[in-house]
């Protein structure tokens, strides 16, 4: 096949490794080699795979010891006849990539270019588009299945910078108007197009969050892995989908893109496919300069297990390598590192012909016959749409192993002189008039000169034999994409509250738990939902037993694809440790990474499966925000709906772990995501209010919220619900403990494990010092911020209505006193709600700053001064700073509870 005029490119050639060993005969070696050849040329090479194997098997037996390696040669991995020809019009759709080249062009030069009062920089990225529209073109004509009725729709983690050429094509299918390109990254007024892929802005387009890189890849492991799961449950039948990963080479080098797949490789998810667009460039210069990224992708690849298809040259090659009889061209391209092939690219036919060709004899005369310009077109595979068309097809048919295609490709493709295959390619986003007169002839748009000028997008009519076509193809593949659903078409009624009594009511004397144990509870008492139940999907990374949960093991069983192939050691007892492949529970192991991205995968099923699920993700506090707070976000931007539970939290309550483990700020963290709801409860009771309000909120009402709730693994007894305030403790705050009415008169505010300390210094400031305390118990302060800087804006928006009051406000304007706030985070947590304190009344701060340690909760919370002795002399200068006490009541207090003024501060300690 003649190589496409439209899509040509150089060659590429990575560093392989080679035996230091000296050949001793040379003639011995050269029968073997023929005798391979031979029978790869008359029996095939299934049958040379086949006696390779058992030659290599008998070395093994013999304790030779063998060279390993996980590379191929630098050529494609489909042999031309054995590739699957394209069923489409490769004309036409050459002519649609020209125009979804030209628009995705225009839409971010105009971007640039028409508003200088503003700086006239929106930014928009041209190159990466420009280098995988072939890829792109198959996909969508051939490949992408949509959601229909006979189709649960494929998933699409699109590379980010590459959203304007997605958008270019959903103009043409006319699913965004000239306006919105117009308005791209524009978005305030609402007529915009967002920067990258963002569910969350564009909430009927984008299915996936992917330009915070490596998050995709790692994300669309676990996705891929729901799949599975939700087809052994017997949820969803998902065994005809499939999880489609677009990433560029320099992006592998983030950590995540590589963490899982050995996962994927270990569950067998043959419904996975990445596609790696190796265009050789990052966004500074070369991936790989010195050596060969797809040679190195290949071996981190079919290491880890997976099927591995390289797609390197295209069909221009292929009568040059037929003729590679000695091998002579496969050993240059191989030598040639990823810096030279940019090279080649960044010069022309002719450099080629020197400097690539040129460095054997043989090689060189293979090209005796052939232009320059013949030579400049030899393209890489990834500009192939044969090719391309022929790398998808295998990838989709092939089972037992997740595939990655390592397609190369040259970025800025089109661009010319400006930008094609240039160090600065990815940040070149103005084009000159004559760079763009270039890019139409390039392309061959028909767009005269005269309106040049005038940067117009092109769309043909809608009768011509392209749109035509295009539209065709997406209606055999059941419509248009990216599509996404923003609500479930089932439903599910949750349990009345009642239903979780053992929660609610008081514990018995005697019979102390923690809020981990009243979590336990409520989830065990809602897997019995015949409805909602089987909805739920338990994660846990490695800590079952940490937070009392084993005995779910068997009651619903651990999910494993191959179920279990085992005894257990722990067989004989109830709450033995068991694998199921229809099993509920997700175990990920030590990776809060994975049981992250395994929780937005089920957050985010009413969007990508039409199926409601209701995850629970527990893990220690310490390593949820903190560890994975991208993920955190990425999972706002998704619209996630499910339960975030951070158990042993508290920098006081894990109290033998020590710095590492003791969380005191992931509250702070959890509100700076608009639609994350965060509470950390002190009580049973609050923690079933506030997962049944989740579950109303999430499920019944498919909101588009997720919630933190922080849990603590101390026990003490629980008084149980006070009815009628259910609706402040989602609001954040009620009044839990009601002093005497004396005078003076403080309010003690805390949340967590520290409310108890706030108990006890109620009692203390009435038996010893004389003044009145009401505890106010606050699961949120987080949610209280909100309410008071909400009321705040209305108010400054509306100066002539009367002035809303927030919750805060309101709850404490019927009690007098200063007010003392203590928690076991960080004094920022509480300290967001001062300015809501009524006017004229002292507020009062006591947290956790500084690094956490290893002790006693009681010598720890003595060391970060927020125990009943310090709230008590809080208190005190509170109340003398208003006049209500002697200020030498505070030093007596600090001398009769043994505080060491002096001591360094905890937050430098």
């Amino acid at each position: 096949m003649a190589a496409n005029p439209d899509e040509t490119q150089q060659a590429g050639i990575p560093n392989a490794g080679s035996s230091n060993t000296q050949d001793n005969d040379t003639q011995e070696t050269r029968e073997w080699m023929d005798a391979l050849s031979a029978v790869i040329e008359s029996e095939g090479p299934e049958r040379a795979h086949f006696l390779l194997e058992q030659l290599l098997e008998h070395a093994r037996q013999k304790s030779i010891d063998m060279p390993f390696s996980a590379n191929t040669g630098y050529v494609n991995s489909i042999e031309t006849d054995q590739e699957e020809r394209s069923p489409g019009n490769l004309l036409i759709e050459q002519r649609l990539r020209a125009y979804m080249r030209w628009n995705a062009m225009i839409m971010v030069v105009k971007a640039n270019r028409l508003h200088p009062a503003d700086g006239g920089d929106l930014g928009g990225h041209i190159g990466s588009f420009a280098s995988l529209a072939s890829l792109f073109g198959a996909g969508f004509n051939h490949f992408w299945h949509a959601e229909s009725e006979n189709h649960g729709g494929d998933c699409l983690y699109i590379q980010g910078h590459v959203s304007p050429g997605v958008y270019a094509r959903a103009y043409l299918e006319g699913r965004l108007s000239e306006e919105q390109l117009l308005n791209f990254r524009q978005e305030v007024d609402g007529k915009g197009l967002s920067s990258y892929p963002h569910p969350k802005l564009m909430p009927n387009f984008w299915q996936f969050p992917t330009v915070s890189m490596g998050l995709g890849p790692l994300m669309a492991i676990y996705q891929a892995r729901f799949l599975k799961y939700l087809h052994a449950r017997g949820i969803a039948n998902t065994e005809n989908r499939k999880v489609w990963v677009f990433c560029g080479d320099g992006e592998m080098d983030e950590v995540e893109s590589l963490g899982a797949i050995g996962l994927a490789a270990r569950e067998n998810l043959d419904n996975l496919v990445f596609v790696i667009n190796c265009n050789l460039q990052r966004l500074d210069g070369p991936v790989r300069g010195n050596s060969k990224i797809i040679q190195e992708l290949e071996g981190e690849f079919r290491g880890a297990g997976w099927n591995v298809i390289k797609l390197i040259w295209g069909s221009g090659w292929d009568p040059l390598l037929a003729r590679d009889k000695d091998g002579a061209l496969r050993k240059i391209m191989m030598e040639c590192n990823d810096g030279d092939y940019q090279s080649f690219k960044a010069n022309d036919g002719a450099y080629v012909r020197k400097h690539f060709f040129g460095r054997d004899p043989r090689t060189l005369e293979m090209v005796a016959n052939m232009s320059d310009d013949d030579i400049w077109k030899l393209s890489r595979g990834g500009h192939d749409s044969q090719k391309v068309y022929a790398a998808f097809h295998s990838a989709v048919n092939h089972t037992g192993q997740p595939t990655v295609l390592l397609i190369k490709t040259v970025k800025g493709f089109g661009m010319g002189k400006i930008g094609e295959g240039k160090n600065n390619v990815h940040q070149t986003k103005k084009l000159g008039d004559e760079d763009i007169k270039a890019f139409r002839d390039r392309f061959n748009i028909p767009i005269p000169d005269s309106q040049l000028a005038e940067l117009p997008f092109y769309k043909p009519a809608d009768d011509t034999p392209e749109m035509q076509y295009l539209h065709e193809r997406r209606k055999a593949l059941g419509g248009y994409l990216p599509h996404r659903r923003t609500k479930a078409d089932e439903s599910f009624t949750v349990p009345a509250l009642e239903t979780f009594k053992a929660v609610m009511d008081p514990t018995p004397e005697g019979r102390e738990i923690s809020t981990t144990q009243a979590y336990v509870r409520f989830l065990t008492q809602l897997l019995r939902d015949q409805a909602l139940g089987p909805r739920v999907v338990p994660i846990l990374v490695d800590e079952a037993r940490t937070f009392g949960m084993e005995g779910l093991f068997r009651q619903i069983g651990i999910y494993n694809p191959a179920g279990q192939q085992y005894t257990p050691v722990d067989k004989d007892q109830v709450m033995y440790y068991k694998e199921d492949k229809k099993g509920q529970i997700l175990q990920e192991g030590i990776n809060e990474a994975g049981g992250m991205s395994s929780w937005i995968a089920a957050a985010t099923s009413y969007s990508t499966n039409n199926r409601i699920m209701v995850p629970f993700y527990v893990y220690y506090s310490m390593f949820g925000f903190q560890r994975i707070g991208d993920l955190a976000w990425a999972a706002g931007d998704m619209q996630a709906r499910g339960f975030l539970l951070g158990g042993t939290s508290g920098r006081t309550t894990l109290n033998g772990e020590g710095l590492q483990h003791e969380d005191g700020h992931s509250h702070i963290l959890a509100g700076t995501i608009p639609n994350c709801i965060s509470y950390d409860p002190t009580f049973a009771h609050e923690v079933g209010v506030i997962l049944h309000h989740g579950l109303k909120r999430m499920v019944e009402k498919q909101e588009n919220v997720y919630f933190y709730i922080t849990l603590l693994n101390e026990n003490y007894a629980m008084p149980g619900l006070k009815a009628g305030t259910e609706e402040q403790i989602i609001k954040g705050m009620y009044l839990c403990k009601e002093g005497p009415k004396l005078a003076p008169t403080v309010q003690l505010l805390g949340s967590g494990t520290i409310l108890r300390e706030s108990i006890a210094a109620q009692e203390l400031l009435e038996k010893e010092w004389g003044v009145a305390a009401n505890v106010w118990s606050c699961p949120s302060f987080n949610e209280l911020a909100r309410d008071g800087q909400n009321a705040e804006r209305w108010n400054l928006l509306h100066p002539m209505e009367t002035p809303r009051v927030s919750f805060v406000a309101e709850q404490l304007e019927a009690f007098a006193g200063p007010v003392v706030a203590s928690t076991d985070y960080m004094k920022a947590y509480a300290e967001q709600i001062r300015s809501y304190i009524p006017k004229g009344r002292t507020y009062k701060v006591l947290g956790t700053d500084g690094f956490g340690r290893s002790d006693f909760r009681s010598k720890l919370r003595e060391h970060f001064e927020i125990n009943r002795h310090y709230i008590v002399v809080a208190a005190l200068k509170a109340l003398s700073e208003e006049g209500t006490v002697p200020v030498a009541k505070v030093a007596e207090a600090i001398q009769k509870y043994g505080i060491n003024a002096d001591k360094i501060n905890p937050l430098y300690a």
